[in-house]
Formats: structure tokens, C-alpha cells, sequence
């Protein structure tokens, strides 16, 4: 095999993987966009979403800042050598960490050092299987963090908040997966999929969960109580009312897909993958003497081009703003913000932020729990933000995708941090509990949620990198300095103890609690 020309194939797979959401994907994001009720804050979350879509295909950059654990599974013909594409496929990932395809993710789990080009212990993962067929398929799945620490597994029987005892049974598996969708909430990204896997043990469950994400979403599965069962979460969680964010909605759940294999009687476990909705997920079929692409996978039916819709998205944007259900207002703040500015704002609130923003993430907020300040960050604004930056011949940074990561990671830290250094706003997605709540309360401060995903929308409200510190962290962990315009946000938690995620959990809580008796025999 040509192995330069593998590497090539491998390199334009992680590139289309990053940049450019499948057919399948794009239609499902689509027609929730059709269900979804207009004038609410779902409905905002999802033309932005369309409208960062559109930027990632343009500017050929990350759908999402956190590009993920790239996982690869490869089936070889008999004599191919794996090696040589091991080696290959390190290389690619090389060379797109370098173009900003691919964030630096890859981490020491005992000196928390990063590596800088996505290589390390174990990474990227690579699940090879030999096969009778004349080419090398490869199929490539990056599967960020917000959503990877959503899984969950079940070891029935259990009981189930909400739901009661969970049997060994169809219906128990009907209860446990209804659960991973309440349990994720918005912090995962939602509207998401979920790839299930029943039986195997610990380590096999959570593979075969995963290997339903490379299922195409609108296939068939062909054994009959999982089909049932899949279209029966389909349309169950999507009664929840969860929605785009957590923000409240008509649409949850974008796809769910369902494996089983064999167990050893003493052990059920059903495990769960979810994905939020950029959903970046490729495949090519290879030849394998010339290393070239012989076909595109996941290609089949209409490609929504959400670029024929970019106008009229942003127009829905703007009209959404002004004309949200809940009577919210649209705020424009210049940073630093008063204590007064902000308990002014109430949740439901659409802000507009000007000016300086500093992001900071698990890194950062660890240091801060220890440390004094490398600036003054009274009055100022903290984005839960680890984005993907590169630096151009003079030495000038420019952020190439910036969207939100999930802020609860942050909970033992936040509150705190608020009040010794005087921040008086928090961007993130997902929302965070009771200790921060009641610490905005005290302090004077408001949690900000971005619509998880949209690295591009925000990306282009970043006008300038103005400095950065703590670079010995890496690029996603350091403190980076940006002047935006126009960075939107909703008000979910204020300085008078409200909190929209707190009211979501607790009204999907009792959706859930609707589905408890038995369903399937």
C-alpha cells in the first residue's frame, strides 16, 4: 500500500469528521428545527445551531472547540499491515492538530501535562477487525467530553429515580434508558443521540454502546422488540420536555440506536453512549494497495444545506430574541459589570456582552481555588471556554472555534471564585447546582448559558486575543484574554435564587415519573 497516500485519506477523514456534520445528522437537526415551537429559547438554541452549521462549512473549522477522543474503528483485509496504519493515521492526527482541525486533547492522567499534538497513552484509540472483503474500512467518531461524561451505565436490577425498580427485563432496559436521557439534561448538548448497549460486561456494554453511534441514524434495526423499543424512546424521551440546552422543548432526543449480546448470568448491564447533536461521525472505504478513497460513507439521501437557510436564520435568531414567549428582555452589557448591572437580570434574560472576557476552565479554576489572580478580575467575566487556537507567523494568536464547555465541572470551585476575585459573570453550558446558586445570591453574580456546540457563531464574536496566561496548562486549560462584540447568552441562574435548570430537572422529573408503569412484557 501506498502509505503516503493512506495518510492523505486519513488526514482528509479527520478534517471532514471536524468541519462538516453527516446527511443523517444535518436532517435531524432540521426537522427538530421544523417541530420546535417558535418565540422560545429551544427555538433560538437551534437557529443558532443551523447558523454555526453553515460557519463550520465555510471557514472549513470545528463544528465544536472540544474536538474529542478520536476513535477509530478499521476493518482490514487478511495481510494488510496494521502497523503501517497505526502509524499513518498518528501522523494525520498530527498534521490536523497543527492546522486547527483538531484541539490538543491529549492529557497525562497523573502530571495533567499535555501533550500538544492529540497523541499519548492509548490515544488516539484504534479497534481493528480483519475481514474478507476487498478494502480497508475506516470510520472515525470525535465524541467530545461534554457528552462522553453523560454515559452511564446500569447494573440491573436497580432502582431508578423517578421510575421505581428496573427489572431484569425489556421493560427494566426500557426504564434505564429513559434515565440517561433525564440524567443528561442540557449538559451533554442536547437535542442528542444515543447509542445503547444490553449485556457483555462492564469493559464490552460501553463498546457496544459506542458502536451504535456509528449506526446511520435513520437505518432499521432488524431485530423487532429493539426496534420497538427504539421507536418508543424516540418518542418518549421527546416528551420530557427537556429540550435544546436543557432550555425546556419539544425536542430531547435527535436518535436512539440499540445493541445486545450475551451476558454471563450474574451480570446485566445496560450501558449507554450519548452524543451531543454535533454528531461528528465519518467513514471512507479505502483501496488498499493505493492507500486512496475509493467512496464516502454515511453519504446517502439529501444533504441539507443550511447555507440556502443563513439568512433566514439569522433574521429567526433576531426575532427570537425580541419576541421570546416569556416575555424576556435583550440586555447589552459592557465588561466590567456592576454589581447593580447585575442584579438587574433575572432568568429568561438575553445578554449581549461587550467587551473583555477571560476564559477559564478545570485548570484554571483549580489554581484559582489556591492562588492569587494574574489580573484583576473584579467586575469581569469568566468563560467556561477551552478553545482551539493558532498562531500565525508573528506570533499572533486567532481563535479558530470558542464555544461553551459543560460548567458543572466547576461546581466545587465557583462559588468561591466569585466572591474572592469580585467576578460578576459566569458563561457555560448546562448550568450549575446549589453551591454556585446560592452564591450568585450572596455575591452579587449570574450564570450565562451559550448554546453548547456553536464554537463557530462564537468564534466570529471574538474580534481580538488581547493575552493570555498560564500557557504551561495547554491551550484549552489557559486563561486566554478576548475582546468580543455581541456575545449572546440567556440568563438561566440569577442573583435571586432562580435557576431554569434547576426548574427543568425538576418538571422533567415528573414527566419521567408518568412512564413508570410497565410498557413492554
Amino acid at each position: 500500500m501506498d502509505i503516503q497516500k493512506f495518510q492523505e485519506s486519513m488526514y482528509s477523514l479527520i478534517v471532514e469528521t471536524s468541519t462538516n456534520l453527516p446527511k443523517d445528522v444535518r436532517r435531524a437537526v432540521k426537522s427538530a428545527k421544523q417541530r420546535e415551537n417558535a418565540g422560545t429559547r429551544s427555538a433560538l438554541s437551534l437557529a443558532t445551531i443551523t447558523n454555526n452549521i453553515t460557519m463550520a462549512d465555510d471557514n472549513v473549522s470545528p463544528i465544536c472547540q472540544d474536538t474529542g477522543l478520536p476513535t477509530f474503528k478499521i476493518k482490514t483485509p487478511v495481510g494488510v499491515n496494521q502497523l503501517e496504519i497505526k502509524e499513518a493515521i498518528r501522523n494525520a492526527i498530527i498534521l490536523a492538530t497543527k492546522g486547527g482541525k483538531l484541539r490538543p486533547n491529549a492529557v497525562d492522567s497523573l502530571s495533567g501535562e499535555n501533550s500538544g499534538d492529540n497523541l499519548g497513552e492509548g490515544l488516539p484509540v484504534m479497534k481493528f477487525d480483519q475481514w474478507e472483503k476487498d478494502y480497508i474500512d475506516v470510520r472515525l467518531i470525535l465524541k467530545g467530553g461534554g457528552c462522553e461524561n453523560k454515559n452511564i451505565q446500569y447494573s440491573l436490577p436497580m432502582e431508578l429515580e423517578g421510575l421505581g425498580k428496573a427489572g431484569r427485563d425489556l421493560d427494566g432496559i426500557r426504564k434505564c434508558i429513559l434515565h440517561s436521557v433525564y440524567q443528561a439534561q442540557g449538559q451533554g448538548c442536547s437535542a442528542g443521540f444515543i447509542g445503547v448497549g444490553i449485556g457483555g460486561d462492564r469493559s464490552s456494554g460501553y463498546d457496544l454502546a459506542k458502536a451504535q453511534l456509528f449506526r446511520s441514524n435513520e437505518d432499521v434495526n432488524p431485530n423487532e422488540d429493539l426496534r420497538n423499543l427504539e421507536d418508543y424512546i424516540m418518542k418518549t424521551a421527546n416528551e420530557l420536555g427537556i429540550g435544546t440546552m436543557g432550555f425546556g422543548g419539544e425536542t430531547t432526543l435527535l436518535g436512539c440506536k440499540i445493541g445486545v449480546m450475551h451476558r454471563i448470568p450474574a451480570s446485566f448491564f445496560v450501558s449507554v453512549a450519548y452524543n451531543c447533536w454535533a454528531f461528528r461521525r465519518l467513514g471512507m472505504k479505502v483501496n488498499p494497495e493505493t492507500g486512496e478513497i475509493n467512496e464516502w460513507l454515511y453519504q446517502e439521501g439529501e444533504k441539507i444545506d443550511f447555507a440556502l437557510e443563513e439568512k433566514a436564520a439569522k433574521e429567526e435568531v433576531a426575532a427570537t430574541v425580541e419576541s421570546d414567549v416569556k416575555a424576556s428582555r435583550e440586555i447589552t452589557l459592557q465588561a466590567p459589570i456592576t454589581e447593580e448591572q447585575i442584579r438587574e437580570l433575572k432568568v429568561g434574560d438575553v445578554v449581549h456582552i461587550n467587551g473583555r472576557i477571560y476564559t477559564g476552565r478545570d485548570a484554571i479554576h483549580k489554581h484559582l481555588s489556591e492562588n492569587p489572580a494574574p489580573i484583576d478580575l473584579d467586575g469581569q467575566v469568566i468563560y467556561h471556554c477551552g478553545p482551539v487556537m493558532l498562531k500565525d507567523e508573528e506570533g499572533k494568536w486567532h481563535v479558530k472555534a470558542a464555544g461553551p464547555t459543560t460548567s458543572i465541572r466547576e461546581e466545587p470551585y465557583q462559588g468561591d471564585i466569585m466572591k474572592r476575585f469580585g467576578i460578576r459573570a459566569v458563561i457555560g453550558k448546562g448550568g450549575m447546582g446549589p453551591k454556585t446558586l446560592e452564591a450568585l445570591s450572596e455575591h452579587g453574580g449570574v450564570y450565562l448559558n451559550a448554546i453548547g456546540g456553536a464554537a463557530q457563531y462564537y468564534a466570529d464574536c471574538i474580534k481580538s486575543v488581547e493575552g493570555v496566561n498560564f500557557t504551561e496548562f495547554g491551550i484549552p486549560e489557559a486563561m486566554w484574554h478576548l475582546n468580543v462584540e455581541g456575545f449572546t447568552a440567556v440568563v438561566t441562574m440569577d442573583s435571586h435564587g432562580n435557576s431554569l435548570h434547576k426548574d427543568v430537572q425538576q418538571s422533567s422529573l415528573e414527566k419521567l415519573a408518568q412512564f413508570k408503569e410497565p410498557v413492554f412484557k
